[in-house]
Parts: C-alpha cells; sequence; structure tokens
C-alpha cells in the first residue's frame, strides 16, 4: 500500500524550497519507518558482515601490530558506506516507475525538491549503519585508541563519503529503468570494487596487478584514513606504498569532492531528462 503524504499548497507552506525538500525526505524517512524490512542493508547486513568476518574469518587472518577485529572494522565501515549507493539508487528508480515522481511533478514545488529530498533521506539513512557498526564493533573488541578529535574526524570523512555515494545513486536511479535493474547494475559494479581492496585482507597480500588496483581504490584508501583516524592497525601494506596508501584522508576526500563535481550535475541532468521524456 502506498504512502499518502499532504503537500500543502505554496501559499499555505509559505513556498520554501527547504520546505519541499523535507516534506520529500519526510516522506521517504516514513516509508524507512513503516517498512523496517527494507532497512535490513544498512542494519542487519552489517552487524551479519561484523561478526561473520570478526568471529568465522579472523581467526585465519593474521595482522601485524595489532588484532584482526580493530583491523577489519574500517574496512566494513568502507564497504557499507559505499553500499549506500543501493538505497537511493532504488529508492529513486521505484518512484520513477510507480509514477509518485510524475505526481510530485504536477505539484506547486520546488524543481530541486525530489532530488533534494532523497539526498537528505539517504544521509539519514547511511548514519544507521555507521552507529550500529560502531556499537557492534565495540562488542566484539574493537575500540578508538587516538582520541575524540580523531574519532570525530574519521565520522566527518564516512558522512563526506556517504554525501558522494548518494550522486552516484541518483545518478544509476535515473538513468536505469527499473529498481531490479538499478539492483542488478549496482551489484556487479559495487561489489568487486569493495572487495578489491584492503576492506578484509592487508593489501600487500593480494597478488600482483589486485594489489596495483587495492592501493589506488578509493575504498582502500578510505578503509586505511579511518584506521589511522582511530588508531586500530593498518596491516601488511607492501614496501614502498604508493602515494594514495600514505596519503589515505586527503586521497579519499579528492575521491569525494570529485565524485559530486562529476556525478552530480550529471545526475540532475540525467533526472531531468528522466522525468521528461
Amino acid at each position: 500500500m502506498s504512502t499518502q503524504v499532504h503537500i500543502p499548497a505554496p501559499a499555505e507552506r509559505g513556498g520554501s524550497a527547504l520546505g519541499d525538500i523535507w516534506v520529500v525526505a519526510r516522506r521517504a524517512l516514513l516509508h524507512m519507518r513503516r517498512q523496517p524490512e527494507a532497512l535490513a542493508d544498512v542494519t542487519l547486513q552489517p552487524v551479519m558482515f561484523v561478526l561473520l568476518f570478526a568471529y568465522v574469518f579472523g581467526g585465519a587472518i593474521q595482522v601485524d601490530n595489532g588484532g584482526y577485529r580493530e583491523f577489519l572494522m574500517g574496512g566494513i565501515f568502507a564497504q557499507t558506506i559505499t553500499f549506500g549507493v543501493f538505497g537511493v539508487a532504488v529508492s529513486l528508480a521505484y518512484d520513477r516507475s510507480n509514477g509518485a515522481i510524475d505526481r510530485f511533478r504536477s505539484l506547486p514545488m520546488a524543481r530541486g525538491a525530489v532530488l533534494g529530498g532523497q539526498a537528505v533521506a539517504s544521509l539519514f539513512r547511511s548514519t544507521l549503519p555507521i552507529v550500529l557498526m560502531s556499537i557492534c564493533g565495540l562488542i566484539v573488541g574493537w575500540s578508538i585508541n587516538d582520541g575524540v578529535a580523531k574519532a570525530l574526524a574519521a565520522y566527518g570523512l564516512m558522512l563526506a563519503w556517504s554525501f558522494a555515494m548518494i550522486w552516484i545513486g541518483v545518478l544509476m536511479g535515473s538513468m536505469l529503468p527499473s529498481p531490479e535493474a538499478v539492483q542488478g547494475v549496482a551489484f556487479t559494479v559495487i561489489f568487486p570494487v569493495t572487495f578489491i581492496a584492503s576492506t578484509f585482507v592487508p593489501v600487500g597480500t593480494l597478488p600482483g596487478v589486485l594489489q596495483t588496483i587495492a592501493e589506488w581504490n578509493p575504498v582502500t584508501t578510505l578503509s586505511e584514513a579511518l584506521r589511522s583516524l582511530f588508531g586500530n592497525p593498518a596491516g601488511e601494506l607492501g614496501e614502498n606504498p604508493p602515494w594514495p596508501i600514505d596519503h589515505p584522508v586527503l586521497y579519499t576526500l579528492i575521491w569525494a569532492v570529485g565524485i559530486v563535481v562529476v556525478c552530480a550535475p550529471l545526475a540532475v541532468r540525467a533526472y531531468r531528462r528522466s522525468t521528461t521524456d
């Protein structure tokens, strides 16, 4: 059953673009609250990954200068935030396929309200797994060792990366014809990117060309940046690691800004085309 949301007329709501964005975001948040099972990918799945790798695979993976569970958390955070592409892409594709976007366009609301509302709701959706994984990680043996300031910087970096992923999601949700197509393409592209990285194993243990790809993969540098900021072990990075590994925070921020600069205009253009054809 679809959720009916009352969007007041401009005179009644004061004609605020921010008000329109909040109406769309509130609609998406209500969907999350009324369909908690749809949040399994950002609630149960991250916790399941933490428990599986900590207790099933952790005993077989050795990490220098610390335990595997502290090494693991940076990678789990990075992977889950990158998977945030799925949420906004599927939500936007679903709204396009069920006519919700057409109904929004018939209402007196700001043109950018739909994308802005989706972005706000997705950013909130991204904070759920971060909080849950932090709690779960502390339970299984993870710890924050370098103080509050660096920990806050780590959480800020996660939110910055999450914001960048939102625009990739908007671009995919605007270009692909259905939620099923979004899931298929996103899984095929995003899943290997998060595994050919230092997400679960030290990058120095990867063979040949895979190690080179992993060293320049931003998911690797996000993982390493989080490990560094939380004061967790980085594992074997290989001899003479390349610049991205030596400067993981800066390299990750460059990628996040670059993704927003490139993907945001393309996403807005693709969204306009998809809603005017």
